[in-house]
This record gives C-alpha cells, sequence and structure tokens, in this order.
C-alpha cells in the first residue's frame, strides 16, 4: 500500500498525499474550516464505501453474477452506548456507521443475501471492528 501524507495548507485545510493523488480534507465553514473539501469522518465513510463497492465487484465477478452497478450511502453518528443493543460497551457514546447498500442486477434473493455477508467482510470493514493499533512517532 502507498503511504499516506498528510500536511497542513492554512487553518484546518489538509493536503492530503496517497502515491500520485492529492486530496484536500477541510472542515466545514460552521466549525471553522474553509469548506476545500471533505471533512475527516467523509474520508473514513469513503474508504468504507469504496471498499465495500470494490469487494462486492470482485466477489460477484468471480462467481459470475449479473451485478451490474453498486451504490453504497454511508452516515455516521454518536449514540448513547445504552441505546444500541448489540454493543458490547454500554455506558457513554459510540460511534454509528450506518451502511446503505443498493446492488443492481438480476440477482436472486440467496445471491443478495450473500453480497450483503461479503460486505461485512470487506478488509476495511474488518479493520474498523477489529482491533487497532495506532503507533505514534514523533520528529
Amino acid at each position: 500500500m502507498a503511504e499516506v501524507i498528510v500536511a497542513s495548507d492554512g487553518y484546518l485545510k489538509q493536503v492530503i498525499t496517497a502515491g500520485s493523488h492529492k486530496m484536500i480534507a477541510d472542515e466545514p465553514r460552521e466549525a471553522g474550516g474553509s469548506d476545500a473539501g471533505p471533512d475527516p469522518y467523509s474520508f473514513l465513510l469513503a474508504a468504507l464505501g469504496a471498499c465495500t463497492s470494490m469487494t462486492l465487484q470482485l466477489y460477484a465477478n468471480r462467481k459470475g453474477w449479473p451485478l451490474e452497478k453498486v451504490e453504497v450511502s454511508l452516515t455516521h453518528s454518536r449514540i448513547h452506548a445504552k441505546d444500541c443493543e448489540t454493543c458490547e460497551t454500554k455506558e457513554g457514546s459510540i460511534s454509528r456507521i450506518e451502511r446503505f447498500i443498493s446492488l443492481t442486477g438480476q440477482l436472486s434473493a440467496e445471491q443478495r443475501a450473500r453480497l450483503l455477508e461479503i460486505a461485512r467482510r470487506c478488509p476495511v470493514h474488518r479493520t474498523l471492528t477489529g482491533e487497532i493499533s495506532i503507533v505514534d512517532y514523533l520528529d
């Protein structure tokens, strides 16, 4: 995988370099940014959505299934842990990502159900739901 470098360009605006690609991250004006690009959570959701779509397309292609298009819509919110019946955490708040997957193509009910299972196995989904270790170094 390519190294990702993020460098500030003004107050909250960030220039992201991933391999040969450049992107801008920023906060909306109401949060003190200049709205020059998506906020960091939008990039997080984009990573999950892109990985989900790619994983489903690869799987369906390998199986020879008639999947024509995948569209993934995602939202992020914070909820009270006590309101989450399936969460281990019961105090404070937790992040909730809702992922809506739309599949276009003449797929059977069984194929659609299997693709939903496969969506839960995309690498970014596994990263977000697994244990994460972040090691920081200061120059």
